[in-house]
């Protein structure tokens, strides 16, 4: 996994990109939050649109980030979702708990 942040507005945007599998893409994302938790910010979305592929692992990784972020009053939203990516959330049911935009915008804009 290949993760780039961008901030735009008072939001962090983590683009992920290849393949979420555990492991050591658990510690790119965890460690990456707890910085971005340290630095105050409380308002992340995470641009999947060029994740190929994401095991269960993956899906524990970005649970734990979700409950990082709720953890200190802050979300963690997911954006540009693959149609595989987008049919995981739905099969594990994931999809309910996640708050999921189709663009970038749109993620940022629902922080209100």
């Amino acid at each position: 996994m290949i993760l780039e942040q961008k901030y735009i507005d008072d939001a962090v945007v983590l683009y992920l990109s290849g393949k979420i599998m555990g492991g050591p893409d658990a510690a790119i994302l965890n460690d990456k939050l707890h910085e971005l938790v340290e630095a105050g910010k409380t308002k992340v979305v995470a641009d999947l649109s060029k994740v190929n592929w994401m095991n269960s692992s993956g899906l524990g990784i970005l649970i734990s980030g979700l409950t990082t972020m709720k953890n200190i009053n802050g979300n963690l939203k997911l954006a540009c979702l693959t149609e595989r990516i987008k049919s995981l959330l739905m099969i594990t049911k994931l999809i309910t708990v996640f708050e999921t935009y189709n663009t970038v915008d749109e993620a940022i804009a629902s922080f209100g």
